[in-house]
This record gives structure tokens, C-alpha cells and sequence, in this order.
């Protein structure tokens, strides 16, 4: 039986995030993607209501009310002055929308998503902006950047902002302040995650490539990841895979490159979701190869989000105990 704790996704790309939550026991309801070969591999792995199209034409009163709302949304530019003056469209600004379904659901948390340099975006004044928003709706707000190595237990290495709002009315806790999960060892390495048997040839590198004698004598390590870059091969010597993006999906020179016993390849597209964390029996339709590193490079690392999931189910299930309590007495 699933858990009472329901999550709605929005911008929910392969499900990362709903995969996260649901490890860690919530049940999720509805997701919203635009990309259509996302939500291919998306209806592959997840059995609940998949809104295919734009955010911006999702009617917020037509969906399920949820406990936690979530959201890896891409970052627009705004700044506090504009902010001051007022939106000319704020139907264009993704965060103004997310703010729409928060207001509208009022969820007991609010779980934000995106690159590490929106802290820094407009000298700070972007996320400033965004905090400020939240809070003025009576939620907390606590961010942090973490980075998949340190967080997800997998040899990648990938930053990311976390923003993560709790509805104050719920909380009943004036001092209240989210608390990130430490930093874990990281005990997986990339000889782990690598096939070992020999793949599909479409993968390797042969001698009619012309940076064949470039790779020849750069790549040489088993236990490393390798990026062709025009004139030369660079060497992860950390062990850790650089962070995978979404133009791997333009295929060429942006997937990272292994050796084997088999030859210099680059990763499969199989490879770059273990690599994000996701488990084996996470299923890859047969769609294209480009549309599955694009995939893997716009997601986000699931284990990640696992254990910032649990962390925000023990403070709910804290503050239902003490209600509990409460009623008891």
C-alpha cells in the first residue's frame, strides 16, 4: 500500500524526481512534461496521470490537490528591479507560474530544482526574488547546493540548487529550519557503473575515426572518463564522470569516452542513467540514442533526490505526531 503523502511534478522530464520521492514511500499523482520523447520514456516507468504539453496551458484548478509540489524548472532572467516594477507578461516567467500552483494547491512543501548558478544569477538578486515570493506566502524557504558525488553515492559530478519551502500553518514551528542530509562517503566507482561486455559497434571508436591516434594515446585509464575536446583529449584524473548535459544528445564529441577490453567508446545512453543514478530495471524505450543522452543530461541525480525525500518525509511525519499528541491529550 502506497503511503497518504501525495506528490504532483511539474516540468517532470524522465521522472527523476518522481522517482526519488517514490523510493523514499511518497505517492505520487500527476506530472506535467512538454517534451513528447520524454514522456515516452516517462510512460515507460510510471503508471499515474502524465499531463503531456505546455505548463503554461496547465489549468491549475483542474488538478489533484497534493502534499509536496515539485519542480526542476528552467531559470529565466529576472531581476529585482524588473521585479519592483512589475512583470510586463508573467505568463512567460516559469517561476511565476510555479508560484500560481502554489497558490492555488497551497501543497505542505515546495520542491525546487535547478543549476547551480541561479544562486549567483543578476549578483544574487534572482534567487532573492524567488525567496522573497515564497516566503511572502507564508513558507519557509532553505536552499542548498549539492553535488551528486557527495550526495547520491554515484562517481558524478554535479551540482545542483535545492529549494525547499514548507507551509508554516503546517509546521507550527516559528524556528523551524530544513535540515540537508550530510555528506556520504562515495564508495561506488565508475568501473562499476561500465558494461563490461562488448556493446553495439555504433558505440566505439575505430581506426577510420580521425582523433583515433588522439585517443589511442590519451585514453589509457580503465577507471577514468575521457571528453574529445577539438585538439585534445581531456582526463577526469578525480575518477568521476564530468557533468553529463543535455547536448550529449547532439551526439559527436559531447558524450564522455571509456576505454575497454573492447576498444575506446563513448558511454551508452544505459551508462549515463546509472551514471544519474537511476537502477537498472528503470526501462529505456527504443527511441533514438540522441533523444536518450539528451535525456540523461537534462535529469536529475536520483539518489539525490532520495534521500532530500526522506528527509522531508520525517518532518512531516514529526509534525502529524505531535498534532497526534496533541488531539490526545
Amino acid at each position: 500500500m502506497k503511503n497518504k503523502y501525495t506528490v504532483g511534478s511539474l516540468y517532470a522530464g524522465v521522472g527523476g524526481i518522481c522517482l526519488g520521492f517514490e523510493k523514499a514511500g511518497f505517492n505520487l499523482k500527476w506530472a506535467n512534461e512538454f517534451d513528447k520523447k520524454a514522456c515516452v520514456t516517462y510512460r515507460n516507468n510510471f503508471k499515474h496521470n502524465l499531463i503531456e504539453g505546455d505548463v503554461m496551458d496547465l489549468d491549475v484548478k483542474t488538478l489533484e490537490q497534493v502534499d509536496i509540489l515539485t519542480a526542476g524548472f528552467p531559470c529565466q532572467p529576472f531581476s529585482l528591479a524588473g521585479h519592483r516594477k512589475g512583470f510586463d507578461d508573467r505568463r512567460g516567467n516559469h517561476f511565476f507560474k510555479i508560484l500560481d500552483f502554489i497558490d492555488e494547491i497551497r501543497p505542505k512543501v515546495v520542491f525546487l530544482e535547478n543549476v547551480k548558478n541561479l544562486k549567483g544569477h543578476d549578483k544574487g538578486n534572482t534567487l532573492k526574488v524567488i525567496k522573497s515570493e515564497i516566503k511572502k506566502r507564508n513558507y519557509t524557504f532553505d536552499s542548498s547546493i549539492l553535488n551528486t558525488k557527495d550526495f547520491g553515492n554515484t562517481p558524478h559530478n554535479r551540482e545542483r540548487l535545492f529549494m525547499i519551502a514548507f507551509d508554516k500553518d503546517f509546521l507550527n514551528n516559528k524556528s523551524f529550519k530544513f535540515k540537508f542530509p550530510e555528506k556520504e562517503q562515495l564508495t561506488k566507482s565508475i568501473k562499476d557503473l561500465i558494461i563490461t561486455e562488448k556493446v553495439s559497434d555504433k558505440f566505439y571508436y575505430g581506426e577510420e575515426k580521425y582523433m583515433y591516434n588522439k585517443l589511442k594515446e590519451a585514453v589509457v585509464n580503465k577507471n577514468h572518463i575521457y571528453q574529445f575536446r577539438r585538439q585534445y583529449v581531456r582526463e577526469n584524473k578525480s575518477g568521476l564522470c564530468p557533468t553529463l548535459t543535455a547536448n550529449m544528445g547532439t551526439g559527436g564529441h559531447n558524450v564522455p569516452i571509456i576505454t575497454t577490453d573492447f576498444g575506446f567508446r563513448k558511454l551508452t545512453p544505459r551508462e549515463c542513467f546509472r551514471l544519474q543514478g537511476f537502477p537498472d530495471d528503470y526501462k529505456l524505450p527504443p527511441i533514438s540514442n540522441s533523444s536518450l543522452y539528451k535525456q540523461a543530461g537534462n535529469s536529475v541525480s536520483m539518489p539525490v533526490i532520495q534521500r532530500l525525500a526522506e528527509e522531508i518525509f520525517k518532518v512531516i511525519q514529526k509534525v502529524e505526531a505531535k498534532e497526534k499528541k496533541k488531539e490526545k491529550v
